[in-house]
Parts: structure tokens; sequence; C-alpha cells
């Protein structure tokens, strides 16, 4: 078998460019080193920055960057399709656009409304208050508009999907390591099998799961074909419902509690003395008592680790519903709201200020979190020091 004389032409000058960035960076490292040890700074210190600056750079060029332009780009209206960014004259208009509403009375005898106003905006294309919802008070019917309903539907589907999806995937993760902490035959087997979800590609898991919750040829459905039949019932469209969106991608995100989380809390049953328990046996504790006077408490660091990054991943679930599309724009969760935004229909400075409400919100819930880990994280260390 003979080498292809094209493909290394084709890669050739691409090898080129990479073997130039890197001698240049190499001449950067040592102009850098020399600088140091010029201006009086000692070998070690001047050797370990020039080792790091590699990765300073690329965390300036490729993180730093990227944020701050993208937090430029929330307060001006950018279409990467067809325009460079133009400032907006009101620079908060991108943030008002996602987040007003507007409730307005409906007339007694009124048709159904659409449209319930307009807003003011730097461009042709009005935007309109569209219909998200209406409610009754006493005999008078209020609509609730906004100028991006599919937005705020995104919002509520993925706080409705972290708030069941989280508690119910560290109940499941805690129960099966509490039964892998047994003494039981295999246990080896167990452990490496449960914690398979983390190993594999997220991309794979969702078209697997896609195919399990097929309406015509999945597994689901075919499973329960026998009940259809007996009431009667059209096989569910699980991705295509808007009220069977959100289930599926909870009974999807279930799968993850085998993985990572499992491991993690199994660890932590593992540093439990167990002497504590012995103690606990002598004075007449039982099962209940053990498990919620020493195993949480112990347990409790392994428990905040999992909580703050299962809501973090809950509120930026993107993979899965990017592998399995879903047909309705109001079943979308944020994430891939802001992507289509962005990348499917140009509206990049919006999708800016998108990113940046999410990023927001993240993080005002982490620091909760953190507040709130005073009153029920227990670091054993923390504690001697603070007796002492």
């Amino acid at each position: 078998m003979t080498a292809d004389p094209g493909a290394w032409n084709t890669y050739y000058p691409t090898f080129l460019r990479y073997l130039a960035v890197a001698v240049a960076l190499g001449i950067v490292m040592y102009g850098v080193y020399r600088l140091l040890r010029r201006v009086g700074i000692k070998h070690e210190p001047a050797t370990g920055f020039t080792l790091v600056l590699p990765w300073i750079v690329g965390f300036l060029i490729f993180t730093v960057f990227p944020i701050g332009l993208s937090f430029y780009l929330s307060f001006t209206e950018y279409n990467i399709l067809w325009d460079a960014p133009r400032q907006l004259e009101d620079p908060l208009f991108n943030y008002k656009r996602a987040l007003s509403i507007k409730v307005v009375e409906l007339p007694e005898g009124e048709r159904p409304i659409q449209v319930l106003g307009t807003m003011e905006g730097p461009t042709p294309e009005t935007v309109r208050y569209r219909e998200l919802d209406r409610f009754n008070l006493g005999d008078t019917t209020y609509v609730i508009g906004a100028t991006d309903g599919y937005f705020l539907k995104g919002v509520w589907l993925t706080l409705r999907y972290a708030v069941i999806s989280v508690p119910l995937g560290m109940i499941g993760a805690l129960a099966v390591a509490l039964l892998l902490n047994q003494n039981i035959r295999g246990v080896g087997f167990w452990r490496t099998l449960y914690y398979l979800p983390a190993v594999l590609p997220a991309a794979a898991v969702a078209l697997l799961w896609f195919w399990l919750f097929a309406p015509n040829s999945g597994l689901i459905n075919w499973f329960l074909s026998p009940i259809y039949e007996l009431l009667g019932m059209e096989r569910l469209g699980w991705f295509t419902d808007e009220d069977l969106i959100l289930p599926s991608f909870i009974i999807m995100g279930m799968w993850g509690i085998f993985g990572a989380n499992t491991v993690i809390l199994l660890a932590g049953l593992k540093n439990i003395p167990k002497d504590l328990y012995e103690a606990a046996a002598i004075d007449g504790a039982g099962t209940w008592k053990k498990f919620r006077h020493i195993t949480i408490p112990m347990l409790s660091p392994a428990l905040f680790y999992n909580l703050v990054t299962n809501m973090i991943g809950a509120l930026t679930i993107f993979t899965q519903q990017a592998f399995i599309p879903t047909d309705r724009q109001d079943g979308w969760f944020v994430n891939w709201f802001i992507y289509n935004e962005a990348f499917n229909f140009g509206r990049m400075g919006y999708a800016s200020a998108l990113g940046w409400m999410l990023a927001v919100v993240i993080i005002l819930l982490t620091l909760l979190i953190f507040r709130s880990s005073a009153a029920w994280v227990f670091y054993e260390g923390a504690r001697q020091e603070g007796g002492a």
C-alpha cells in the first residue's frame, strides 16, 4: 500500500503553520526567560513562569477574550450573517427584549389576540408583545404578553428540569452508592458497570435514547404497545408532544446517576471511619439514626460538590437536545435557544445578552448554595480546629 502524495500536499501547509507557531512560541518563551533573569528574578521562578506562559497565553486568547467580546456584543445589534456590530441607542435593549412582559385585560367577547402591542427598537423590525399565557381573575380574563415568549418558556422549562432532575439524580446516586458499599459478591463488576455512563460519549448516549423514544420503532413504545392497544391510545411522541418533552429529558438525565456522582459518593462512604458506626451501635443507635447522624454529615462535602456540579449541568443542558431535535420551539432549553439565536438566526448580539443572563443566574444560584453550605456541610478538619 503506497501513500497518497496528494494527502501530503494537502496537510503539508498546515504542518508548517503548526511548526512555525511552536517555534515562535519557543522563541518568545526564551526571550521572556532572559528578560526575567535580567531584571533579577532567580532561575527557578523564572523557569516556572516561562513554562506556564503558553497556558497563560492560551487562557487569554481562548477564554478571556471570547468572554469579554461576548459581553461587549450583548450591548450591540450584531447579526453575523450580514453586518458588523452596531451600537444601540439603548445599550440594555437586548436585555429588555428578552425579559419584557405586559399584562392586558381581554374585553368580554373579544376573540383571542396574538399581538398585545409593540416595543420600540433600534431596527425597522418591530418587536411585538405576543401572547404568552392567560389567566382568569374573577370574571375577567387577562393575557400575558412577552417580546420573546419562546425564551421565557425555555427558562421555565430549564428551571423545571433542574428542580426535578437534580434531586432525583442525587437521591438515585446515593442509593446506588449505598448498595455498592455493601460486601456483596462481584461488587467490582457492578461498580464498573454503574460507572459506564461517565465514560460514554454524550452524543452517543443521546442518539441511543432518541432511538429508544422513537414513536414508531422505539423500544419503549414497543414495550408499552399492549397498554396502548388496551386503552385505545396512539403511540406517544416523546420528543414531539409538548407535555412529554420535559419527562423525556428527565428520564434521560437519570442515566447519569450511575456515573461520576455514584463514584464520588462511594468514595465518600469509604472514607467514613468505621469506629463512628461502632460507637453509635454501642449507644443503641439503629440503622436510620446512623444514616441520619453519621452517614449524611460525613458525606455532606461530596453531596455539596454533586449539588453544585449537577445544578450547573442541568441549567446548561445542551448536547442531548442538539442530537434530539424537538419539533416545537417552545420545547427548547435555554442553552439550545441561545445557540440557535446565534448560529441559525445570526443574532449574535441578542444571543450574547441571553448567555450573560444565564451566566448571572448560575453564578447567583451557586453563591446561594455556597452560602447555605455553612448550615449543612460538615468538614471534619474544620470542626476539629474550631473546637480546639
